[in-house]
């Protein structure tokens, strides 16, 4: 801890540096000046400190964001990434399956990533027809670090069991993201850091893919979820949010949602999009006017107040500046509840999607939410700025969290009570998978362990992954499920 507090007070001279230098027009060859005279590095200094210390260097020297984002003179006739072209167009059948992963980093995606493996090794009978689960997923909503799993998936389907490990879960993001901040071809570029991630992420995992191309795939609905500072709404990567932009969700890189979806405020710059003008918004607008005229629901009330702000005030709110998702919602439940109560409730969701409910409804929470120790409790010394902010974030997420899983809980009994007189075989399940279930305490310990960061030893990724698939295999509502569908 003396070495942090050290390296630390060297820091905080060298950001006095990098202020006095300019905000806009820092470069990267005096940055690497700065950082070399300042912040001698400590091989004892823990990699997670070292990337925090490195990242806030540059946050005061940060560059305007990078826009992708492409207008739309009117709404499109063509078929784009909507929930309407995606899921309303699944093949009907008598089970529709929803995931939701969570964020924290690896960790996070390598969970998340087990359970699909366990998923795609379930067979049952549907529509009279063997078949794997992984085969019925019909929307997967993923925040931060679930949503690189959920993205590969989306854009590649099986093919994520052949290299998805070696191409993200078993690579170091984290060194490379600090060694890409000071390669020497940096020092001639102002991209900031998180459009250094977005390139790492399109070189190493995702390639140049777009939205367009996970509409080709025809696999299931991925919501990729962000959130956005100047509103403070969740927004989700699909046309039906980019309409409020007027804006084309296609030609959209998936690498680049990906990055918003996890982009830690100020270790990460904003993912910015341009909030365009001229298409019909003012449809827009007297839609959500009719939800709040007719909505006595808070939380859609609450929704509904940020988007309309983005609709309306567009020479206020003329950029979205998009971060982590985990901000509005750490479990990726949330955005496919609002879908559902903005349409005004289950039976006018799927008239709107054209779909028949199914008989059997399945929604999976891939939970990766640990208990971390931060050591406050074995001493009347105060804790430290670390422990507490790290304490105090972790207090709400799981507060926040617990308040997600019981409205989630809630919402799809009262969602199978409103379609029970039009089907009374109706079934529904609400399954959640998490590392506070493991049952080993010394396993729990090992995952209390686990950072939540972009980068994970062998051993680690091993047991995430077991975990996932036993948590979800071993689960009492998972087994009856699939018992009564063999």
């Amino acid at each position: 801890m003396q070495a942090i507090t050290a390296s630390a007070s060297k820091f905080m001279n060298f950001v006095s540096t990098c202020i006095s230098i300019g905000p806009t027009e820092f470069e990267y060859a005096d940055l690497k000046f700065a950082y070399a005279r300042h912040v001698k590095w400590d091989k004892g200094m823990p990699k997670r400190f070292a990337l925090i210390l490195i990242l806030f260097m540059v946050s005061g020297c940060a560059s305007n964001g990078v826009i992708h984002n492409r207008p739309l003179a009117s709404m499109p006739e063509q078929p784009t990434y909507s929930m309407r072209e995606i899921y309303g167009k699944r093949p009907e059948s008598e089970l529709s399956l929803g995931l939701s992963f969570s964020g924290g980093g690896t960790r996070a995606a390598a969970l998340a990533y087990g359970v699909l493996m366990e998923l795609r090794d379930t067979p049952v009978i549907v529509n009279g027809v063997q078949r794997r689960l992984l085969d019925e997923v019909s929307f997967i909503s993923s925040v931060s670090g679930g949503s690189f799993t959920a993205a590969y998936y989306g854009l590649y389907g099986d093919r994520i069991f052949d290299d998805f490990e070696k191409k993200f879960l078993r690579r170091d993001i984290e060194s490379q993201l600090i060694h890409g901040l000071f390669h020497p071809y940096r020092w001639f570029i102002s991209k900031n850091r998180t459009e250094m991630a977005v390139e790492q992420y399109q070189e190493t995992v995702f390639g140049n893919a777009t939205f367009a191309d996970m509409r080709k795939r025809g696999g299931p609905l991925v919501l990729i979820n962000a959130s956005d500072l100047s509103s403070g709404s969740r927004i989700s990567f699909i046309q039906e949010y980019f309409n409020l932009l007027c804006s084309d969700i296609d030609t959209f890189p998936v690498a680049k949602a990906v990055a918003a979806s996890s982009a830690v405020p100020l270790l990460f710059a904003p993912v910015v999009v341009e909030n365009f003008e001229g298409c019909e918004t003012r449809r827009f607008k007297d839609g959500l006017d009719n939800v709040t005229a007719h909505s006595t629901n808070l939380e859609v009330l609450q929704a509904v107040e940020g988007l309309k702000k983005i609709v309306v005030d567009k020479k206020q709110i003329h950029y979205l500046h998009l971060v982590d998702g985990g901000i509005t919602d750490n479990l990726g439940l949330r955005s496919f509840y609002d879908a559902i109560e903005l349409s005004g409730g289950i039976k006018s969701f799927l008239k709107e999607m054209g779909v028949k409910p199914s008989r059997t409804t399945v929604f999976i929470v891939v939970n990766a939410s640990t208990d971390p120790g931060y050591g406050i409790a074995s001493s009347t010394k105060e804790p430290s700025i670390e422990q507490t902010i790290a304490a105090a974030s972790d207090i709400q997420l799981h507060r926040y969290n617990a308040s997600t899983l019981e409205l989630m809980q809630h919402s799809t009994q009262r969602w199978h009570d409103e379609l029970e007189p039009i089907n009374p075989s109706l079934e529904s399940h609400f399954i959640e998978i998490s590392l506070r279930n493991v049952s080993s305490p010394e396993k729990h310990r090992l995952f209390n362990l686990i950072p939540t960061g972009f980068s994970l030893s062998d051993e680690q990724v091993d047991e995430l992954i077991n975990a996932g698939r036993q948590l979800l295999r071993n689960n009492p509502e998972f087994k009856a499920l699939v018992q009564s569908m063999q």
